[in-house]
Order: structure tokens, then sequence, then C-alpha cells
């Protein structure tokens, strides 16, 4: 059964909100998607997220790097950009695995290689009305995400 839920933000102050609440609730080996229109803020949720787990490092788009790691006190953070990857088996010989288990991934552009995990949290950011709103669309097949996306409010 796949859980859907949608958060409408005013501002940035609610997208970094947001990503903090998620933050709460990751753990090792959770994977988590980011897809939407280039400038709609997949870094921007991602540096939230990464803050709010601890890490003073700065985070930056992995566009031309294609991975970045950010250490904090939960682990390590893979920030991934698959923009440029063809697919999952591209994705497969970055050599990165040793990440999925022992990290958080985020993934900007996961849908290019979504089907390589089993239990992602996928999150479209769309543009709201004004130029500072998104609109978060939280899916997932996943029991493990249920629960979660049921407690994050704005």
């Amino acid at each position: 059964m796949v859980t859907e839920r949608r958060i409408a933000l005013a501002n940035e102050m609610d997208t970094a909100r947001i990503a903090t609440a998620l933050a709460g609730h990751l753990r090792a080996g959770d994977v988590i998607l980011l897809d939407g229109a280039l400038a709609a803020g997949k870094t921007f949720f991602t540096r939230a997220l990464v803050r709010a787990l601890g890490s003073e490092e700065a985070v930056t788009s992995p566009t031309y790097t294609i991975a970045n790691i950010y250490e904090t006190p939960h682990g390590p953070v893979l920030h991934v950009d698959a923009y440029r990857l063809k697919g999952a088996q591209e994705f497969y010989h970055l050599g990165l695995e040793d990440y999925f288990d022992s990290g958080i991934s985020v993934i900007e552009w996961g849908e290019r290689i979504g089907d390589f995990f089993d239990a992602p949290l996928a999150i479209h950011i769309g543009f709201g009305d004004t130029e500072n709103a998104r609109l978060l669309t939280f899916t997932s097949d996943s029991p493990r995400w249920t629960p979660v996306l049921e407690a994050l409010s704005c």
C-alpha cells in the first residue's frame, strides 16, 4: 500500500522545519529520494536535514562531484545528485553501497535511480503560490515511513 502525504509550506523557514522534523525520525539505512524542478529546493532541504542531524559542514549541491558525504553524530549522510546518471546500474558502479547500511542517503533527482532501493521515501518538491512557497509530496510503499509521515507537520 502506498502512503502519501502533502504538506504546503509558505517559506524557507517552513521547509527547514519539515526537514528538521524528518531528521528526528531517520536512522542508518534510510534512503530519501528528492525530486523537483531546478531551483525547487532539493539542496536547501538537504542542507536543513544535515544541519538537524548535527553537522556544521557546508552542504553544497553534488551536481559535479556526483556525491558528497557529511559526517554527523547520527552517522554519515551520503548526498548524491543523480541528474547525470543514466540509471541504477551506473549508480551501482559508483561504489557507494557501504554508506547505504551505515548512513542516511539523500538522492537528488532520485526518480532516475529509485528502482535501486527497496524502501525509500520519495519527496517531490513543487512550487507553491508565491516565490518561496513549496508543496512537498511524500510517498512510499514501505510501512517504515507510515508513522514518520503521520508525525510530520508544519
